[in-house]
């Protein structure tokens, strides 16, 4: 039984992408590697920009960072 976890930004994903995001990796296991699609887990986490950091920098201060440009 597959179990994948895609962490992202809470920045506005939609119930659409997510749902786009659950069929793909799904599809795409059954197509790579054969797995059973009733079998396969996908889960999806939404993380606070506060709490995922790049370069030592939060994301929300890089976003304001970006904005200023």
């Amino acid at each position: 039984m597959p179990y994948v976890n895609i962490k992202v930004t809470d920045e506005g994903v939609t119930p659409a992408q997510k749902a786009a995001l659950i069929h793909g990796v799904t599809k795409l296991l059954q197509d790579v590697l054969n797995k059973n699609p009733a079998t396969t887990v996908v889960v999806i986490d939404e993380v606070n920009t506060d709490n995922w950091g790049i370069s030592g920098e939060q994301v929300t201060e890089l976003r304001k960072q970006a904005a200023l440009k």
